[in-house]
């Protein structure tokens, strides 16, 4: 069954680019991929399988059914892009302006409609159920998966396994991690509110620059003094606005920034952490503020068994020359709420574009990746996927 699906799968390698180069020229952003949706359900419809579309919004499930009885196996793939305006010189280069597939995600659509396919049509050599989940909006917070799942896209999952093809990893390695792999990812905003004036007068104001540039300093120690050195966190400010004239001090100013952490234990400290510090170095200004944590995916946590028999699959995938550990990665995915309510893992792919020495990393409009690697992923989806099977049955 092994050499079937993956014999079937290099037959359709040139179908999976295809469709990858077709959805990269067509990209749609967060929340708005209805075309993009009715292009993965119509794919469905043509080949006779069962699918549903609007699944939490624009999301898509598509069901392949075994003729032996089984478990239920979820695998996942995300569609949304990124508003980048692409600077590639391709032939296949985003049309749509200001918008562009920059993290991949046309290639993890790709990787799972052809692997849908050859399930489908080997299926009456299959024991079980293949779910095949087509999540919207993963880039952009609340993110898709809360509501596909509230509508019922893992019910009866016994299993779910994900990838993200990584451009910055060489094709052929596939990274696992036992436990956190990826980040919580939250956001804060933070207004400090002092009094203006002139700038020859500094006396007669409350500098909200001056104070908000002390904060900035300030934040530095949450992560290096009050977070364990043996947990990993990030506060970075990514954005400091307080425009004004030359000649004017600043009544206020707007820092706006993320926190990443790996457990809830962290995640809390920092939230609370932050105000005290914001709240301290207001005071000492003569300042007032105000503070707003928001919580966006949280983090990435790996089921040890199913990472165990992720590892044993790509073992018996001829084209993954090297299977590693991965460090953790701060950034975040929204992959994380699936494996609350299931068991599963999630891993890396390795995409490392073969014409280049330095690869653009993710979100870069210059981003792109190796197409080989979508068939390295959907050899080892595929094979974990049959592999749970066997863990049933024995």
């Amino acid at each position: 069954m092994k050499e079937t699906l993956f014999n079937k799968l290099e037959s359709l390698f040139e179908d999976m680019v295809q469709i990858r180069r077709y959805l990269h020229q067509h990209p749609e952003l967060s929340f708005q991929e209805v075309q993009t949706a009715h292009y993965i359900k119509s794919f469905y419809d043509k080949l006779g399988i069962e699918v549903r579309g609007n699944v939490g919004g624009n999301g898509v499930v598509a069901k392949i059914y075994g003729s032996k009885p089984g478990k239920t196996v979820a695998l996942r793939a995300d569609f949304d892009a990124l508003p980048i305006q692409e600077e590639n010189n391709l032939p296949y280069k985003s049309l749509v302006p200001g918008v562009m597939h920059a993290c991949g995600h046309d290639g993890h659509t790709a990787t799972l409609l052809i692997l849908g396919k050859v399930l489908h049509e080997i299926r009456e050599n299959l024991s079980g159920t293949y779910v095949m989940i087509h999540q919207h909006a993963e880039e952009y917070a609340p993110g898709g998966a809360i509501s596909m799942i509230q509508d019922g896209c893992l019910d009866g999952i016994d299993v779910i396994f994900g990838t993200h093809l990584w451009a910055t990893v060489p094709t052929g390695t596939i990274q696992y991690r036992v436990g956190p792999i990826m980040a919580a990812a939250d956001r804060f905003e933070i207004a400090i509110k002092g009094e203006g004036g002139h700038g020859a007068q500094p006396h007669k104001t409350k500098d909200a620059i001056v104070a908000a540039s002390q904060l900035i300093m300030n934040l530095q120690q949450v992560v290096s003094r009050r977070v364990s050195p043996i947990d990993s966190a990030v506060v970075s400010v990514g954005s400091f606005m307080a425009e004004n004239a030359f000649n004017v001090i600043a009544d206020k100013a707007q820092l706006v920034g993320t926190a990443r952490t790996f457990t809830e234990e962290s995640r809390q400290l920092i939230e609370d952490e932050l105000e005290k510090v914001i709240k301290g170095t207001c005071y000492a200004n003569d300042c007032t503020y105000d503070y707003t944590y928001f919580r966006g995916y949280p983090a990435v946590v790996n089921h040890p068994v199913e990472t165990k028999l992720l590892i044993e699959s790509a073992t018996q995938v001829p084209d993954v020359t090297k299977i590693e550990e991965s460090e953790p990665e701060m950034a975040g995915e929204d992959f994380a709420y699936y494996l609350q309510h299931v068991k599963g893992t999630f891993f890396f792919t390795g995409a490392k574009p073969t014409d280049v020495q330095s690869p653009y990393p993710h979100h870069h409009p210059k981003f792109n990746f190796d197409e080989k690697a979508m068939l390295i992923a959907a050899k080892t989806l595929g094979i974990a996927a049959l592999n749970a099977q066997m863990k049933q049955e024995e």
